[in-house]
């Protein structure tokens, strides 16, 4: 049962590496912005977002590749920070030395997001609501302003910039990573070679806003969230591990829920028709898992991030608009099982892009995962990737 509730905390460790496999090591550092205008017009002081890099870069710095983190993610994309880390980081499985994305030939970032959720995790590094405002010395609560996906590109870009890199081999992301890839390919149309949005699509349609609005709703009912005002009081995690149950359940798919879970109970021999404290398993493993990620979140920086996420428009403006400005090739990985990004969804925005004269490649996932497969299944279309990267 521990080993099941750590696996929804942390999906990344679903995906092993091959025995004998060389560890690809890495560390965590920090990218500094003075200051920096978001795209609301505000101006926020001491930025800092951190980040990391596997593969070494040319000194004509053509190799390099930007990896872009999913809803609940980090930067930790592949390898280890230390050999005895239980896992690796969540793309590992396509990101290293030989793999379909070879840090032998490539120089590859990921960086943490503004409004980062894992605000308690040590090897994250965000600037958001929970960040104290330098101007007040007091967290910034939701007095922080409202920051889109451009404005995390427009922090990826800076960071680029400090190392000198003018063209992106490959830009590439999962969920929301994969959307923070299309705002890159239509906004820095030549500093983009190609683009590989993974589980995801160019807006965010009606349904998914909807969705992170039932996603965000515990948070805004908990009495402790106070209207964002808990620093320095009792936060709202009750409501926080809620909200990331429904993300975990709504990540993945029935036919996983039911091989899973059946309609086994909670305890062995102990019916959950005896009484409302008597459960299921699933409810027990889902609330646990909630409750163990809401420990090292918080609950501003998930509502910043549904937020983000609902605003989202390719370009910001209309979704054909942005679209056309896309020059890159573009590799859209799916699930047909996903429920968050659903296929419909995928293959209209693959149809606009055709429209729009830009090449796009579609492959499917296999897999019960559902949304998550596009993290825990990506090893399937490593000879895909390879080959996309070779054109």
């Amino acid at each position: 049962m521990k080993r099941l509730i750590a696996a929804f905390a942390l999906a990344a460790s679903l995906v092993a590496a091959p025995a004998g496999a060389q560890t690809l090591l890495t560390e965590k550092k920090t990218f500094e912005i003075p200051t920096f205008m978001t795209q609301s017009g505000r101006v926020l002081k001491n930025v800092k977002v951190g980040w990391e890099s596997y593969g070494t870069l040319y000194a004509d710095k053509s190799n390099a590749i930007l990896i872009c983190h999913f809803f609940s993610g980090n930067s930790h994309a592949a390898g280890k920070y230390k050999e005895s880390d239980a896992a690796p980081g969540y793309w590992d499985a396509i990101i290293g030395p030989g793999k379909a994305i070879d840090t032998n030939k490539y120089f590859v970032i990921s960086s943490d997001t503004l409004v980062n959720l894992n605000t308690g995790d040590p090897n994250t590094v965000t600037t958001g609501p929970a960040t104290n405002n330098p101007d007040t010395g007091k967290p910034y609560g939701m007095d922080f302003p409202i920051v889109t996906i451009r404005d995390f590109i427009e922090v990826q870009k800076q960071l680029v910039d400090s190392l000198g890199i003018n063209r992106l081999q490959l830009v590439a992301g999962a969920s929301m990573g994969g959307i923070q890839t299309f705002e890159w390919a239509a906004t820095y149309p030549d500093r983009v070679a190609r683009a590989m949005p993974v589980i995801s699509f160019g807006e965010a349609d009606a349904n998914l806003i909807a969705w992170l609005d039932i996603w965000a709703a515990p948070i805004r009912l908990d009495p402790n969230w106070n209207k964002g005002d808990y620093y320095g009081k009792t936060p709202p995690n009750n409501g926080l591990a809620q909200s990331l149950k429904i993300v975990t359940l709504h990540a993945n798919h029935w036919d996983w829920a039911n091989k899973t879970f059946g309609r086994k109970p909670a305890k062995e021999g102990e019916s959950p028709a005896a009484g409302f404290d008597k459960r299921f398993q699933i409810e027990q493993v889902l609330d646990n898992a909630g409750a163990a990620r809401a420990k090292v979140s918080d609950a501003n920086h998930f509502l910043y991030l549904v937020k983000a996420n609902q605003l989202f428009v390719t370009g910001g403006g209309t979704l054909d608009e942005g679209l056309k400005k896309i020059k890159a090739p573009v590799l859209l990985v799916h699930s047909p099982k996903d429920l968050v990004f659903p296929s419909g969804g995928v293959d209209d925005t693959a149809n606009r892009l055709r429209q729009a004269g830009v090449a796009v490649t579609q492959l499917q996932l296999k897999g019960d995962r559902g949304h998550l497969d596009g993290v825990v299944s990506m090893k399937q279309v490593e000879t895909q990737i390879r080959d996309f990267l070779a054109k």
